[in-house]
């Protein structure tokens, strides 16, 4: 014997659905809330008023023919290898901060020694986790900036 398609059960059926709904976006508006540290820029007019001068201090840097390799070594210390051209950047001040990528940890300013011509070692360890490493390398009043991802 088959039972009749009757309101109760559309009423169900569609409780049941958006329900579901429902519940998926509040499980997702949850998540997004609590895993992002914060905003890109603090106000986006004054970005927007300095991005012709980061252009022009990108085209700068470019001009300047430095390279930048950012590894990891096993010990989590950061190393930095920076050339102009080919040859070693020996004698230039580096420095860094490590930052989380959501803003989950506080940042990390990060000191270095030079180890080798133009290999610069940190000085402290990076815990463990993914961080982007803002990067400043100056020599003989020239700046090179540069953002890298370590994991």
């Amino acid at each position: 014997m088959t039972r009749r398609f009757t309101g109760r059960h559309m009423l169900i059926v569609m409780v049941a659905f958006f329900g579901t709904v429902i519940a998926v976006n509040i499980t997702m508006a949850m998540f997004a809330t609590r895993t992002f540290g914060g905003t890109v820029v603090d106000n986006s007019y004054v970005a927007s008023q300095k991005f012709n001068g980061w252009l022009k201090e990108a085209r700068d840097q470019d001009a300047l023919g430095w390279s930048l390799g950012l590894t990891l070594g096993g010990d989590r210390h950061p190393v930095i290898v920076a050339a102009a051209g080919e040859t070693p950047l020996s004698g230039a001040v580096v420095t860094a901060t490590a930052k989380h990528p959501v803003g989950r940890a506080p940042d990390i300013a990060l000191s270095f020694a030079e180890i080798a011509p133009g290999t610069f070692r940190a000085v402290q360890p990076l815990p463990a986790g993914r961080w982007n490493i803002h990067i400043e390398a100056a020599r003989d009043g020239a700046v090179l900036r540069r953002i890298a991802d370590l994991s």
